[in-house]
């Protein structure tokens, strides 16, 4: 059963509203690309989800981050090695505001 979710007034209204500007043909098409997705929508809700958890992700996520340990430096040198100018113990950078 074909249901007309949504009408090419309703499509062109709000292409309208974000400044868009659609040949006839496209309107139509997109009118009816929206209808089977909203079509399809109504399937989903016929699925019976009692008992189903609410889910952010269909494979359960862990946390990436390590834990924060305490470790030994970089030493000054070695980190100041490369550095194209060094003032003291900080690189030295050109200045950027005028």
């Amino acid at each position: 059963m074909e249901t007309t979710k949504i009408s090419t007034d309703e499509v062109t209204y709000v292409a309208n509203l974000a400044r868009l500007i659609f040949a006839e043909e496209e309107t139509e098409r997109f009118a009816s690309q929206l209808n089977a997705i909203l079509r399809y929508m109504d399937t989903l809700q016929e699925v019976d989800t009692t008992g189903v958890e609410p889910m952010t992700h269909a494979i359960a996520q862990k946390n990436a981050f390590r834990t924060d340990a305490v470790g030994e430096s970089l030493p000054v040198k070695t980190a100041l090695a490369n550095a194209p100018e060094a003032r003291g113990n900080c690189f030295q950078v050109p200045k950027v505001i005028e």
